[in-house]
């Protein structure tokens, strides 16, 4: 009987404890999704619903934000002064933000690669620039290699590129493989735990340099906070250690200029790894080395901007591309971090 009492109050206790911890996830869902609305419109695209920011006018630049991001990340660059000559449009990748993702698709690199070549179709956009950072870096790889008559060239910050065996720290609690599981977790342990940890997350992702003290509203990472950007998450890391290794062995197959700015003391992926091995996969591929870590376009917004200047510069007017203009032979730059290009 005893014993009977004791494991009906551990089972009441748990549940308690259950009930408590989603309520605490839902009401701080609730005050992230306060604090940082929806900054665009939304498109209904093949049953996923894509957030985006489109303003400016010219030639199109399409931004791709990385893991646990979303489209305020590049808010600290200065995009208004880029949007006089072109045409900004900000992706919330499928899963996170304010996108949905369709519940038959798995976070591929592929899948969210033909959403954003959906997404570019829909705007008409033409041959866009398309600007990756981190894992947006090889969802725009994949893209540019799975529709490269979308794209005009490639303009990668830290990127994504090789398989990786093991995860940076921040993100290893993500590696979950059961789906239910990670449900659970995500509705429960995942928002109080991420709270008592960010400081140490963004630490680590920002380091060596420092976290703005407004990147929680500014750059929208309150929004982590939530149970679907957990999820999305976990699926996104699952997804790239599975179509790393086919991904990087296409790269011979690029038919797009690549330009790569990487930082040299980046904590989340290593520029050896990812930087400095890719002019030799592709002969389309000019990499810049700059003192910094790896959320550059937070952290060094100006020399960022500098950079992508210099990169629209090169690329081909749309009558060379209609010619078949050659395309230059990338090389290795290592600039500074005040004059990146």
């Amino acid at each position: 009987m005893l014993i009977a009492y004791l494991l009906a109050c551990l089972v009441i206790a748990i549940a308690a404890v259950v009930f408590v911890l989603r309520r605490f996830t839902r009401r701080i869902t609730r005050r992230a999704e306060a604090a940082v609305p929806p900054d665009g419109q939304c498109l209904d695209i093949d049953g996923e619903r894509l957030h985006y920011v489109d303003f400016g006018r010219g030639p199109a630049i399409v931004f791709v934000h990385g893991l646990c991001g979303q489209l305020r990340n590049f808010a600290y660059l200065p995009l208004a002064t880029l949007a006089q000559t072109h045409r900004i449009v900000l992706i919330d990748r499928p899963g996170s933000g304010y996108s949905t993702r369709d519940a038959q698709r798995d976070g591929g690199l592929t899948s969210q690669a033909n959403a954003i070549a959906r997404l570019i179709d829909a705007l008409a956009l033409d041959r866009p620039l398309v600007v990756g950072h981190s894992l947006g870096g090889a969802i725009s790889l994949a893209l540019a290699l799975d529709h490269p008559q979308r794209v005009g060239a490639l303009a990668l910050i830290a990127p994504l590129t090789q398989p990786v065996s093991d995860l940076p720290a921040p993100f290893r609690s993500l590696a979950i493989r059961n789906a239910a599981w990670r449900r659970w977790i995500a509705r429960t342990l995942a928002v109080p735990i991420g709270m008592m940890t960010g400081r140490t997350t963004l630490a680590h992702v920002f380091g060596p340099e420092d976290a703005p003290k407004d990147f929680l509203i500014r750059g929208g990472g309150v929004l982590g906070y939530r149970p679907g950007n957990f999820e999305a998450g976990c699926a996104d890391v699952l997804a790239a250690e599975r179509d790393m290794p086919g991904l990087a062995a296409r790269y011979a197959a690029l038919t797009v200029s690549v330009d790569m700015l990487y930082g040299r003391n980046d904590r989340i992926l290593d520029c050896r790894v990812h930087g400095e091995t890719m002019p030799a996969l592709s002969e389309r591929v000019r990499l810049t080395l700059v003192d910094g870590g790896h959320m550059l376009p937070v952290t060094q917004p100006d020399a960022t901007l500098q950079w992508l200047r210099d990169v629209i510069a090169r690329m081909p007017t749309p009558q060379a591309r209609q010619c078949g203009a050659a395309q230059p032979h990338m090389t290795v730059s290592t600039d500074s971090a005040n004059d990146a290009g």
